[in-house]
């Protein structure tokens, strides 16, 4: 990645994080990331929309030092000491509010920061944490047609240095977990993140409509870490470009790691396999990965 900030379009991006271990690890997802980080030119901002910011309102961090967030519990001390001190951006609040006008989004100054669901993707794509974060909340009030359209109107910042990332797992059901099948996915889970790769490469702005799959509720048994995936197939039903699958797999049996880019293709040779285990005393449904 380049020293220097760039004026080019940013690409957009959305990752399957999964296991919170995958911030300490090298599998190829991890892999994949880091390929991604390097591959981007240098944004001036990064805007992420995680599934772990999931209240009742639309609102971004305004803070210019936004604290790093250890939403979970269960895991080796070693992660909940690892720390992704980037700068906050406080002046991209008013501007992804002008941008999004009239959908009204508010400015948090003290309460959030940077969620394990961003924090562990960046200390694989930008571990110097030297690139400002801004996150922009999930509003549980909203549809998903409300979710797409937002990913929609944040494309102009793309123009502005802003890089957009979305984080969350298209199939993410903890309580079906089986930490047996660490790179495997049952077959409704296949189904389903089969279903999204088709809509996402061939008609993003459907994306919404997936919620009528027959799989759907086993898949997305609450919405939260589906609806990051709808801001990236906004942006792309803008005309940028088209999704394309950075990595893609299961883990644990219940969980698709498949990750997105948009205005980007990343190299996938060398990339090592596994994926990360789950802390043998803790169960899935209980450890908010």
């Amino acid at each position: 990645m380049s020293s220097q900030t760039t004026d080019a379009r940013m690409p957009a991006a959305f990752f399957g994080h999964g296991n919170p271990m995958n911030a300490l690890e090298v599998n190829r997802y991890t892999a994949a990331w880091r390929e991604f980080g390097r591959a981007v030119p240098r944004p001036r901002a990064i805007l992420v929309v995680s599934a772990h910011w999931y209240i009742g309102a639309t609102a971004v961090t305004a803070m210019p030092r936004p604290r790093t967030i250890h939403d979970f519990y269960g895991f080796p001390q070693q992660l909940f000491d690892l720390e992704y001190p980037a700068p906050g951006l406080p002046e991209l609040a008013e501007e992804i509010s002008d941008v999004v006008h009239p959908t009204w989004v508010g400015a948090d100054l003290d309460s959030w920061g940077i969620d394990h669901g961003t924090w562990s993707v960046l200390t694989h794509a930008f571990p110097d944490a030297d690139i400002p974060v801004v996150q922009l909340s999930i509003n549980a009030f909203k549809g998903l047609d409300y979710h797409l359209d937002l990913g929609a109107r944040l494309a102009p910042l793309r123009e502005r240095g802003v890089l957009i990332v979305a984080s969350g797992n298209v199939v993410h059901n903890l309580g079906g977990v089986d930490p047996r099948l660490t790179d495997e996915g049952f077959d409704w889970a296949r189904r389903f993140d089969d279903a999204a790769r088709e809509i996402m490469l061939d008609a993003p702005t459907d994306a919404a409509r997936l919620d009528g799959h027959r799989d759907y509720d086993l898949a997305v048994p609450t919405p939260d870490h589906f609806i990051p995936l709808l801001y990236l197939a906004g942006l792309a039903g803008t005309g940028d470009g088209r999704p394309e699958v950075l990595v893609d797999g299961y883990a644990y049996g219940s969980l698709s790691m498949t990750a997105y880019t948009v205005g980007l293709s990343c190299p996938t040779a060398g990339r090592p396999a596994g994926a990360p285990s789950l802390p043998a005393d803790v169960p899935a449904d209980s450890a908010n990965i």
